[in-house]
């Protein structure tokens, strides 16, 4: 039973749109009877356990794989009907364990998520070189920019690839855990940009996370996955109860109000020794 809400803050037509997605591989169900809507400024956390079928929703949204059931919508329109060059251009991607080319530097790697929108162009113009720049500083890696992407450690390979994608400028973003390899101060950094990015530029952002507490202090709503199915989506608050997270994740948990913003936090409560 689906817990359904709101789009958040922001309640213009949808930029992406997901209608009884369904999934399968090699004949077994992955995810089954998933809805979902992207507005301009929605910033839209996927939650779920391991094997819950989030990376496989990425790649349904992104077009890398084909629904076995339902549709995806872009701007109204059925994703089916872009060609791979357009949706470049309105959508950034960014998996887990991105794949960078070690001989590249940080600037020619931010260069590269400009390809798309170059069209014809052979060579970088001072547009692309000011977006690159502007995602290099917003991910925080600008000073890097003459370093081989070989040398970058785990978390700025990471925000690097973030860099990539948020060079194209693309209107929608999707990413799999993309501060997972990043400490504490890096986490917040890179939460904080892409919340500035949906308030001042309308940026859609779906991304998904194992840290339940970071998804709740940024995200606008939530989409708790369970078996491949949804089992609630709304705001946090309506998704972080200790009911929903123990029927999804199987543990016991309290929930309370975080300090800064009031949000929900979840603690997991250790079992009662026998």
């Amino acid at each position: 039973m689906v817990v359904a809400h709101g789009l958040g803050e922001n309640q213009s037509e949808p930029a992406l749109k997901a209608e009884g997605l369904g999934f399968a591989y090699a004949g077994q169900p992955v995810l089954e009877g998933v809805d979902l809507q992207l507005g301009p400024g929605d910033m839209l956390g996927v939650i779920g356990p391991n094997g819950s079928g989030k990376s496989t929703l990425l790649g349904v949204l992104c077009g890398l794989l084909p629904p076995g059931e339902g549709r995806v919508f872009l701007h109204g329109k059925p994703l089916a009907a872009y060609k791979r060059d357009e949706l470049a251009r309105l959508m950034g991607m960014v998996p887990q364990g991105a794949e960078l080319a070690p001989g590249f530097s940080v600037l020619e790697t931010a260069l590269a998520g400009r390809f798309a929108v170059m069209g014809g162009r052979v060579f970088e113009n001072d547009a692309d070189l000011a977006a690159a720049q502007q995602a290099l500083e917003q991910t925080g890696i600008w000073e890097l920019r003459e370093r081989r992407a070989g040398e970058l450690s785990g978390g700025e390979c990471q925000r690097l690839a973030l860099a990539r994608a948020l060079a194209a400028q693309p209107g929608i973003l999707l990413l799999d855990e993309p501060t997972s390899a990043l400490d504490l101060d890096h986490q917040l950094r890179v939460m904080g940009m892409l919340e500035r990015a949906r308030r001042q530029k309308g940026l859609s952002v779906c991304l998904v996370s194992h840290d339940l507490n970071l998804a709740a202090l940024f995200c606008t709503r939530l989409l708790l996955l369970s078996q491949g199915r949804p089992l609630a989506q709304g705001v946090p608050a309506r998704v972080l109860t200790p009911h929903l997270l123990a029927q999804a994740y199987g543990v016991q948990v309290a929930v309370d109000a975080e300090p800064s913003r009031g949000r929900p936090r979840v603690t997991l409560l250790a079992p009662r020794q026998p």
